[in-house]
């Protein structure tokens, strides 16, 4: 029954429009007094949730993101990405998914992304004869891949919700060859979608420019180099790394790039506080929610029923992929991680999948969520900046969601694809 009360009240405030957060919470609480536990339980339960050390590298991140996208770094890497495969079919398309992987390299966040290179490239696309639909899918899609390249705050989620026990240098480095994948799909998709469309190709600028667009990008890509380096290396750790990359990242806006203000800074250290305010809040209630749920043994639980109906671990990988996909249509990818880490890791664990590679197939099945109904908070951005309904987005998005679910499908059953290079690494 307590299992009951703690999903029935969770999944009915949410249905009715309350914020995550405080659907959890009064998930929890509710629970909590129909199982005779004590209230105070909930305050240690959020304080035990977001006192992990690790946690601190999430707000630094977030910060250093939004230096990065204010001063000017955004501008430097779709220019570079232009140049590169500008000259392809339906090539503001394309620069928009490589923009974005590079992009995600600075951020690690789809929301960041979308705004940042979406913000720049759908206005840039309907200008140049583009249809509003296109350059909006492709941008939201392809912003899907800055939640797996380092330095991404929801694989810094994921460690904590697994206690903190998997290496954050191993989810770093499992998400760059699932993020490339990505990448080479969308484009592929982007350029079949632009080629019956009619789309042009944009000129080729010339190797001196395309070597002096990479120089002005450098500093920025730098950031990637410099925290997974240092990481593997042993230099520091992810949270010292964080704060390593605050600082770079205002030394390259500030005295390289010299496009950042002292009120860009201040609106800057503004935003990132409220991002960091949402994630916390969000991490703390979803601490006593995932703590009831070890309570009432509903891992274990969970490990019975698929052993029931599945018996090998290429079959309990796509079920749970089909609930993931389901889930995140519904909830926000943070929310996401917190609440179906604890259900779901035990599960894998039992039949054999590695914790980093689950990582990879829960945050990228997440991600598809972001650009679905009706919970689709990178959607309804990038509609916004195109100044389109969802419906019209809707119509229109089937191949480049298609072949986001393909990639995940490939990431989920090819596990080497997420384990190969955290192996090679630690040799």
């Amino acid at each position: 029954m307590g299992i009951a009360i703690l999903f029935i009240v969770f999944g009915v405030l949410l249905v009715l429009g309350v914020p995550v957060a405080f659907s959890l919470a009064a998930a929890a609480l509710a629970t909590l007094w129909y199982l005779d536990l004590p209230a105070v339980v909930l305050v240690q339960q959020i304080g035990a949730g977001i006192g992990t050390a690790s946690l601190v590298a999430i707000p630094l991140f977030i910060f250093a993101g939004e230096i990065m996208m204010r001063g000017g770094i955004s501008e430097r890497l779709i220019a570079f990405a232009a140049s590169l495969v500008g000259r392809l079919r339906g090539g503001l398309g394309q620069v928009s998914i490589l923009s974005s992987l590079f992009f995600g390299g600075v951020s690690g966040s789809a929301i960041a992304d979308v705004s940042a290179v979406g913000g720049t490239m759908i206005p840039q696309m309907v200008k140049r004869g583009y249809d509003r639909d296109f350059a909006v899918n492709v941008s939201i899609t392809a912003a899907l891949v800055a939640l797996v390249v380092p330095p991404s705050h929801n694989l810094i989620l994921f460690s904590a919700a697994a206690g903190g026990s998997i290496s954050i240098t191993d989810l770093f480095a499992a998400g760059i060859l699932p993020a490339l994948l990505m990448t080479v799909v969308l484009m592929v998709t982007g350029y079949c979608v632009a080629r019956r469309r009619g789309y042009g190709v944009e000129a080729f600028p010339g190797f001196r420019k395309v070597a002096k667009l990479l120089i002005a990008a450098l500093p920025g890509l730098g950031l990637v180099a410099l925290i997974f380096i240092g990481i593997r290396a042993g230099i520091f750790t992810a949270v010292e790394s964080a704060a390593i990359a605050v600082v770079y990242a205002l030394f390259v806006t500030g005295v390289l790039y010299r496009n950042f203000s002292f009120r860009g800074f201040l609106d800057t250290v503004v935003h990132a506080a409220q991002g960091t305010g949402v994630i916390l809040f969000v991490i703390a209630t979803a601490a006593v929610f995932g703590w009831l749920l070890a309570y009432l043994e509903v891992p274990v639980a969970m490990v019975n029923f698929l052993g029931m109906i599945a018996h090998d671990q290429t079959t309990v990988l796509l079920m749970i992929v089909v609930l993931l996909l389901i889930l995140g249509t519904f909830m926000d990818l943070a929310p996401m991680i917190l609440i179906c880490t604890p259900i779901f890791l035990p599960v894998v664990k039992a039949y054999g999948v590695d914790p980093v590679h689950f990582a990879m197939v829960l945050v990228i099945s997440g991600g598809i969520g972001l650009v679905t109904p009706p919970v689709g908070s990178v959607l309804f951005i990038g509609t916004a900046i195109g100044k389109i309904s969802v419906a019209e987005s809707m119509k229109t998005i089937w191949p480049f969601w298609l072949a986001a679910v393909a990639g995940l499908l490939v990431v989920t059953f090819f596990p080497q694809l997420s384990l190969w290079l955290p192996a090679l690494m630690r040799h």
